[in-house]
């Protein structure tokens, strides 16, 4: 397929009665979503646990994966800029590396924020709980996949508003916390547990590397999971006013966002509280505020807490019906899901993929331990996230090869684009065989190549079925 043979139809530019998702979100919104997605419920929740089983070396985990990533928005902000044809990285990868790439990553990226938001919607009713103890947790989930389902019904607008207010609350959060360590750091603040805050603390308990480096490389299991949904600015890029402008200055601010929210966080919890006494078990952001005597501490990081995670369930109901909707216009899932409300919402996929979120709700019900759950569903995300990624560095590298003359011309090129796209794709190699090592993460690895199964039936079928249209047609 050449570069000027997209059909726009195909990539959402314009549907049969002429209208198309709308560049309704602003440099605000883009660079908000771009921030949102950096900081995931994994960071909040997920690095206790990660601090426990790398102890202060969880800090050059974190920076070696969001320098990793960095290079993927890169690779994925390049080739979107190439051909503003190219709504999503569905798009590019069916026009690169052929048909199959498209419906399997679609499919996959849906997948992976059906169950991401699955395990967000089981996050919230446990969070609810917090205020409302005697409220059966399916109503929690249940109201927030309904107000989220009705907020994005409105207008993608509505979408880029709350995703900005959710992304502020985090951002408000982590630096309040950064400032408050700091101070407590620079004035020896003395904790109950009889030690002082200092950055000392970082290597006077058995240095950076207490678990040896099998703990570090433990540290990468959970770790990325932090990070999924950093792809998510190039699912808004159909819906972006000026996509040459707020693209590349989302993604550009990345390794900034990365050392902000991450790094100086993390340096800041294991300054004032050593690593081995924070639980794994709990939000050491919630036992920072804690202990500092801030009465509402508590309830205060609850609420952070819960919102991140109605973050992440939005970004969710946004970009899987986004990316039915792009689906359903190359003739990879149901017509229906191609149809765009009066208002330019593609509000079949939206309510597709709510009812698919329901699953969140039912698991509130079927399973008592959400915290195995919720690791399961978890990992099955990360590793369905990186394939998508994978997909995304493959199609650079196709493209570089069959389209020397467009990266000649881009403006964005990517910085040692082949080379760092080999290393990424070696990296993430390199996770997938982690993974085996821990009973729960070994789990879900060996439950994932079923969704390929799946996908593979069904492209198998939709093969067939597109051949039998073709036949009719002679």
């Amino acid at each position: 397929m050449s570069d000027k043979g997209l059909n726009p139809s195909v990539s959402g530019e314009e549907t049969s009665d002429g209208q198309g998702l709308q560049r309704n979100l602003t440099n605000r919104h883009i660079q908000l979503i771009a921030i949102g997605g950096a900081i995931g419920t994994g960071l909040f929740m997920g690095s206790g646990k990660t601090i426990q089983l790398a102890g202060p070396s969880i800090i050059f985990v974190y920076m070696i994966i969001g320098f990793v990533l960095f290079f993927v928005m890169r690779a994925m902000g390049e080739l979107l800029l190439s051909n503003l044809q190219y709504k999503s990285f569905t798009d590019f990868a069916a026009d690169l590396l052929g048909p199959w790439a498209g419906y399997f990553t679609g499919w996959t990226y849906w997948f992976c924020w059906v169950v991401t938001g699955m395990a967000d919607v089981v996050a919230i009713s446990h969070y609810c709980q917090f205020w409302y103890p005697d409220m059966p947790n399916w109503i929690s989930g249940l109201a927030c996949i309904l107000l989220l389902l009705v907020l994005n019904l409105v207008t993608v607008k509505m979408f880029g508003e709350l995703e900005f207010w959710f992304a502020m609350i985090k951002i408000v959060a982590i630096v309040a916390l950064i400032v408050i360590g700091g101070i407590l750091v620079t004035t020896h603040f003395q904790s109950p547990t009889g030690t002082a805050a200092t950055l000392d603390n970082l290597w006077n308990h058995g240095g950076m590397f207490p678990k040896g480096i099998m703990g570090f490389f433990a540290g990468f299991q959970i770790a990325i999971f932090a990070f999924v949904g950093i792809e998510l600015v190039g699912a808004t890029a159909a819906e972006a006013k000026d996509p040459y402008k707020t693209l590349p200055k989302a993604i550009n601010s990345i390794p900034i966002r990365i050392i902000m929210f991450y790094v100086f966080a993390l340096i800041m919890i294991m300054s004032v509280t050593p690593w081995n006494l924070i639980e794994a078990g709990k939000s050491p952001f919630v036992e920072m505020f804690v202990l500092v005597g801030l009465p509402a501490a508590a309830g205060i990081i609850n609420f952070v807490v819960l919102t991140s995670a109605a973050s992440s369930a939005n970004s969710g109901i946004f970009s899987t019906s986004r990316m039915l909707y792009g689906l359903a216009k190359m003739g990879d899932a149901p017509g229906s899901f191609g149809k765009l409300s009066k208002r330019f919402v593609p509000s079949n996929g939206l309510m597709f993929s709510c009812i698919c979120l329901l699953g969140g709700v039912v698991l509130v019900f079927l399973i008592p331990d959400v915290v195995t759950v919720f690791t399961l569903v978890t990992t099955v995300s990360a590793i369905l996230f990186m394939f998508v990624w994978s997909i995304i560095l493959a199609s650079y590298l196709v493209y570089r090869r069959r389209r020397p003359q467009l990266h000649q011309s881009s403006t964005y090129k990517m910085p040692f684009g082949i080379l760092m796209s080999w290393v990424a794709l070696a990296f993430f190699a390199g996770v997938i065989v982690l993974l085996t090592f821990e009973q729960d993460t070994r789990e879900a690895l060996i439950v994932t190549p079923l969704w390929f199964v799946i996908l593979a039936i069904g492209y198998f079928f939709r093969n067939k079925k597109q051949d039998a249209l073709a036949k009719e047609t002679l």
